[in-house]
Formats: C-alpha cells, structure tokens, sequence
C-alpha cells in the first residue's frame, strides 16, 4: 500500500457508532452482512435500496479494502435542469468537438456551493436531513430566475452570479454547512469565492474565441429548475486518471483484472512503471480489486462519471408544493374553498410536476441483428472448422458470449452487429439527453433484445442501478421463428456470466417454458397483452418510465392493449410491423385524470441511416 493511503487509512480509522439499524440497514443484517460493510455498502450506492447494497457486496466480496474504515467524500451542487441544462449540454458537445476536451468536461453542469467533505457512513442520512432543512430555510426568498452573466479570460470562461441572487444561494450553502455541523458532526467548508457555472476551463488559447462564439448561443434566462444535489466520491482515487471498459475481458492470469463492458478503473500514472506496453494496472469501482489490465480495452472517462448521486432538492417544486399547502389551509381557515395564489411560474411547475408524476411505457425495437446484414449463413462465416468464433467484418461483434451448448445456438438467437450496438447507444445517449426518467427495464429473452437494454442504459448512466428483468412474455411471435421449437435462448445465468445486469429474483408473467413453437396470432397478442399488463402493475405507485425493449411486433402488441384497442387483422399487423426501423419507439403515457393511457411523441427522434455494400480490395488491383 502507498505511504499516502497508509496515512489516509489512518486517519479515518475512528469506531463507528450505530445509533440502530434503519429500514435499509435491516434487510442487510439480516442477510448475514456486519454492520460496517452494510453502512458501506448503502453509503456507496447512495442509501437507495438493500437491493443495490447487496448486490455491491456481492460484486466486492473480494476487495481487499472492504472492512477498511474509509468514509466517502461529499459534496453539494446547484445544478440547472430543463432548457438550460439543454443548451448547457449542447455546449459541451459541441465545445468538446471543435475545440477538444478541456477541464470542464470532466463535470456535468454546475454551481459548486461546497469543497468535498468527509462523513462516516453512519451518519449519511444526516446530510439529506441537513438538505431539506437548508433547503426549507430558504425556499421562500431562492430566486425564480438566477441571472447569469457571461465572463471570460484566457484559461476559463463560465456563467457568474450576480449579487442580489448569489446572496441567497450563499445563504442555503451555510445554512446547510451549519446543519450538517449539528446533525453528523461535519465540517463543511460553503464556497467562499465568486458564484460560477464553468463553461470552459484550461484550454488553448487559441480556441478562447470559438469558445466565446458557443457559449452566446445559450440564452441563460430560458425557463430553469434548479436543483440541489449532494454527490459523493471515492476518496481515495481522487487524483487518479479514470477509465471505462469499452469489452468484456478474461483474466488469462492471477494478477489481471476482469473488466465488464461499462466497468470504470480507477488508474494512478505515477504507478504504471511495472506494466508492460499496452497494460496498466488499476482498481475496478464495481469490484474493488486491482489488477493488469489491457488499455486498448477500455476508453477515457470523466471524473464525475464514478460519482454517486444521493438527494436533491428542487427549489420551485418545493415552493410551488408549500404554496398549495398555504393556499389550501388559507381557505379552510376563511371557510370557503378559495384557490390558493398562484405564483409567476406556476404553469410551468405544473407541467413538469405533471411529467415527473406519469407513468409511462417507451415501447422500443432492438438495433442491427447480424443475420439481418450476412444473411442466414452468417454463422457459417464466422466459424472456424473447431467451432470457434471469429470476426470476418467489422459489422460483426467483436466476440460472443458463453453459451454451454456453444456456437450453434446462436443461429437462431443472433446478436446485434457492431452498427446494432452503436444504434443502440446512440438511442440511449439520445435518451438522455431528453431528460426522462427511466425506472424499470424489462426485455424479451433473445440476446439481440438483452443487448439492446444494456447499451442504452450504459449511455443512460443506469448500466449499474437498474437491473434488466427478462420476460419471455414479450417474445416474438413463435410462428416467425424458424424451426419447429422455439429457440434456445440464453439462461439468466449465462446473461450474468457474460455480464449482463439481469435480475435474478424477477417472475416473469410468462416462464420461458411456457413459450410454444407456432402458437397462433390470437395466442400471441394475448401473450404480450398479459405480460404488458403485468409489468405496468407490478409497482403501481411507481412514476416515471417503463422501458421495453422487445422485437418489431412489441411496438403494437405491448402498446394496444394499454390504449384499450383490439388487436389488428394479422395480415395488417405483419405489413405494419415490415416497416419498424431498428430502435424504432412507441411511447405511451397514463392518463390519470380520464383513466387511460395514451399514445404521445416519443422522446427522441427516429433513427435512420442506409445499407452499406461489401468492399474487397482486392477486386480493385489494376490488371485483376
């Protein structure tokens, strides 16, 4: 271990004291786990449930740092949301495009309104209670419009506060530094300098004036919620350089690292003179071992990537909710039902209340199969004569996972292409950046639909907290399927092994086993019709979005029965369903007020793009 972890570990190594097991504490004590690494455990995952604490212990079951009393670091930023954090976000990508990546890429858009502070896991849920209080303080007198004044230099440009505002906003940073003081025993440090938002920092000079040019496109006093949020990080790794494995990757000896795609690594460069050219060793988030690992692998990450996000508090939100309750009580009080006063903004509040508090099903196809492109042999050209895979063209997956009966099995249960996967991600990036909120993802069992969920919820940032439940239930019409039995399909344990995040304690409405070859289409619509209703009633009080990801057909037979229509003619659902694009959506939302669903614009735009022909160079020798 290095002199400077010794002396960290040391300082942090103070007897934790239990005040009693919380609600998420206890399931854990229950399951065998010891106190401390229970509280480590949900300190690392944000408090949000057991279940993603337990399943971080499993995955650090081997970390050599487990039992270690080193607490997380935390911090506190005022973050824009809707059209400006859009147009925030369009600055990146197009500031980190034409003028490459520069310090402030590292981080999402933010006001910081603390440095980083240390607290034990034990006393987590003493900053959320510090929050809202903080939060509660100032609600009254926070701004509606924070007014952003553009500023640049040679080496930084940004947003800053004017004064009336940041008063305010300074205001909140120390009352909450003083509650957490009181509550967890913290010393908090509120920022003391100039108000920011960073639009750029530490790039070349010569770049100043494009930068300059994008960032007065963005129209600062465009309708924002803002948002206060406390994140945390590692402590440990603070200076560390961050990667993402971009492939799967076997250990093929004791002293290397197994990367899942997704995974981040934490890598010291001051550490890197024992590795041979084209390895580093570093320290897996998800696992907590260290080990070599092969650097073509994997991609540069941005800092904030590996950060933990805990609790937010919306300003107008919390205003808006307390004035109804105000209003509300005002007319109980004069004994009549007056409405309560509306404030300025209030139509926008409640659309976006409205938004948060839909349910809603985005319906969505699988990318690019590769059987779609190399036809039905594509299995025969990339196999060699002992059953072995191997790529032939770069539309093919760089690999295929395990499968215990091997290859064949894959004939009729494809993966996506090299394209399928970057549509897929594309899709899920595209998803992001509109801002909704993804709660539950369910999938069909074929691996092209598996696959699909998990690239868009690597893009989504969800990869590690949302769990893919498999339900046969939303398979594909059997009598499309070639062959007189169904497909053998890959177990939820081989899914896990190739390192799909599935759930394993999920019932599915229909059992795999339960799927029959050449069933009609009535039986078929009445599959999808059950299972849609299942996986919408499953956790009714759940808001926010249900993602499908299913096969061509699932955007009208998953879709229908919400919206209470009959299923089509089956010759007019098989023309239709010709016509879906890979990652094609549907995207239903519930109306409660009438009782029913509808179906709306869907989030995102449509994806398309056109067929590419084979090139061999060698036709291309003069004289052949």
């Amino acid at each position: 271990m290095a002199a400077g972890e010794t002396q960290l570990y040391a300082k942090v190594s103070n007897k934790l004291k239990v005040r009693g097991p919380s609600l998420l504490l206890e399931p854990l004590l229950g399951m065998g786990f010891p106190v401390h690494t229970a509280l480590k455990a949900l300190a690392a995952t944000g408090r949000k449930t057991a279940e993603e604490a337990s399943d971080w212990l499993r995955c650090h079951r081997n970390d050599p740092s487990l039992d270690d009393p080193i607490p997380q670091e935390y911090a506190l930023f005022l973050c824009p949301t809707g059209s400006l954090l859009e147009q925030l976000q369009e600055f990146w990508r197009e500031s980190k495009r034409q003028c490459t990546k520069n310090r402030a890429h590292e981080i999402f858009p933010h006001i910081t309104l603390c440095d980083f502070f240390t607290c034990e896991d034990h006393k987590v849920e003493c900053l959320y209670e510090a929050l809202k209080r903080a939060g509660d303080r100032v609600r009254g007198s926070f701004p509606l419009v924070v007014p952003l004044a553009l500023h640049s230099s040679i080496s930084y440009l940004g947003f800053f506060v004017s004064d009336s505002p940041a008063d305010v906003i300074r205001e909140f940073a120390t009352t909450f530094a003083m509650e957490v003081a009181v509550l967890a025993d913290c010393t908090v440090k509120p920022c003391a300098k100039q108000l920011h938002l960073t639009l750029a920092h530490k790039f070349y000079p010569h770049h100043q004036r494009t930068l300059e040019q994008l960032a007065r496109a963005i129209q600062p006093g465009h309708s924002c919620q803002w948002t206060a949020v406390l994140y945390s990080r590692d402590m440990r790794f603070v200076h560390y350089q961050t990667l993402r494995a971009l492939f799967q990757y076997k250990p093929q000896n004791e002293d290397e690292l197994t990367l899942s795609p997704g995974d981040y690594i934490f890598v010291d460069p001051t550490q890197q003179e024992e590795t041979s050219k084209g390895w580093v060793i570093g320290t897996s988030q998800r696992t907590g071992c260290r080990g070599f690992l092969p650097e073509n692998y994997t991609e540069q990450a941005n800092e904030s990537d590996t950060w933990v996000k805990h609790r937010t508090y919306t300003f107008s939100l919390a205003m808006d909710l307390a004035s109804r309750k105000d209003g509300e009580a005002s007319s109980r009080r004069n004994g009549e039902p007056h409405p309560p006063q509306t404030p300025r903004d209030v139509s926008s509040i409640q659309a976006l209340q409205a938004t948060i508090a839909r349910k809603s099903v985005l319906v969505v196809r699988h990318g690019e199969r590769v059987d779609q492109i190399f036809g039905k042999s594509w299995l025969q050209q990339c196999s060699t004569p002992d059953g072995k895979y191997y790529r032939p063209d770069l539309n093919f997956p760089c690999s295929l996972p395990r499968r215990s009966s091997g290859i064949k099995d894959f004939e009729n249960d494809p993966p996506l292409s090299s394209c399928g996967i970057f549509q897929s991600r594309i899709a899920g990036e595209a998803l992001l950046d509109s801002g909704i909120r993804i709660t539950s993802v369910f999938t069909s069992p074929a691996l092209r639909c598996v696959q699909t969920a998990k690239h868009i919820l690597e893009e989504l940032k969800l990869e590690k907290t949302i769990k893919i439940r498999v339900e046969p239930g939303i398979f594909e019409w059997t009598k499309w399927e070639s062959g007189k039995t169904t497909p053998t399909l890959m177990t939820l344990d081989e899914l896990q092994e190739a390192g799909f995040n599935v759930s394993m304690d999920y019932r599915p409405a229909f059992p795999l086993a339960s799927l029959m070859p050449a069933e009609s289409y009535d039986e078929y619509v009445n599959r999808c019709a059950v299972s849609v209703g299942w996986i919408t009633s499953i956790r009714p009080r759940d808001v926010g979005v249900i993602l499908i990801v299913g096969h061509g057909s699932a955007l009208d037979s998953c879709t229908r029965p919400l919206l209470g229509l009959p299923p089509r003619d089956s010759g007019d659902f098989a023309q239709l369903v010709r016509k879906i694009p890979s990652l094609g959506m549907c995207f239903c939302e519930e109306n409660k007020e009438e009782g029913k669903w509808e179906l709306v614009n869907p989030p995102v735009k449509t994806l398309t793009h056109g067929s590419n022909s084979a090139f061999n160079w060698r036709n291309w020798i003069p004289g052949s």
